[in-house]
């Protein structure tokens, strides 16, 4: 069996904000330092083999709380970066949908392709959906722990496990620092195990983007 635990970053001032992060590299605030640190023993309990993050410093800075504590050295992928948010990064939120009413609209409707220079949801899945795949792959049979983004980890998820966008719709945006299991036999192949675990630790951003 092999086992992903697809971790979310803690939380930042543009969460904090509700601004448009994207691939925008934003640090961890002391919130979400503090939410990594909190987190990382229950990890550490799972035993990991490998740990794996984001190059943006939001998620790599969460799993080197992991590392401190298990010895483990961070490899970095930038599959794993978040969806890419076109013409909206750094914008706040109430601003995207402004500017771009038509593509904001669309955008939550759940259009998987709204326009503004959006990553589609199929370009994220399968973009981050092998980065996962490629890192349960160079550890068979052992625990590999994945630093990411709330976007990218929903949708690389729903790819291993063949779920289309308006099936992921119905599955509840991770918190900051919390995370999902997801387990790979022979038999079963991959199949979800748990969803949002983690510890609630000060505010959080239920789906920031």
């Amino acid at each position: 069996m092999t086992r992903l635990i697809v971790w979310r970053h803690g939380n930042t001032d543009w969460n904090a904000g509700d601004r448009v992060q994207g691939q925008t590299d934003v640090p961890l605030n002391d919130l979400g330092r503090e939410q990594a640190r909190a987190s990382a023993p229950l990890l550490a309990a799972l035993r990991p083999d490998a740990i794996v993050a984001s190059d943006l410093s939001r998620a790599a800075d969460t799993a080197a709380a992991l590392a401190a504590l298990t010895g483990l050295p961070v490899r970095t992928d930038a599959r794993l970066r978040e969806r890419h948010f076109g013409s909206w990064q750094g914008l706040a939120r109430t601003e995207a949908a402004e500017r771009y009413p038509d593509e904001y609209a669309r955008w939550r409707a759940g259009d998987p392709d709204p326009g503004a220079g959006i990553e589609s949801l199929d370009d994220l899945g399968k973009r981050v959906g092998g980065a996962l795949q490629d890192a349960a792959a160079e550890t068979p049979g052992g625990t590999i722990v994945v630093a990411t983004h709330g976007g990218g980890a929903r949708q690389g998820c729903g790819y291993l496990l063949g779920w289309d966008h308006t099936v992921l719709r119905s599955i509840g945006p991770l918190l900051n620092c919390h995370w999902t299991e997801l387990r790979h036999t022979d038999l079963r192949g991959w199949h979800l195990r748990a969803h949002n675990v983690g510890l609630i630790t000060g505010s959080t951003a239920p789906e920031a983007i």
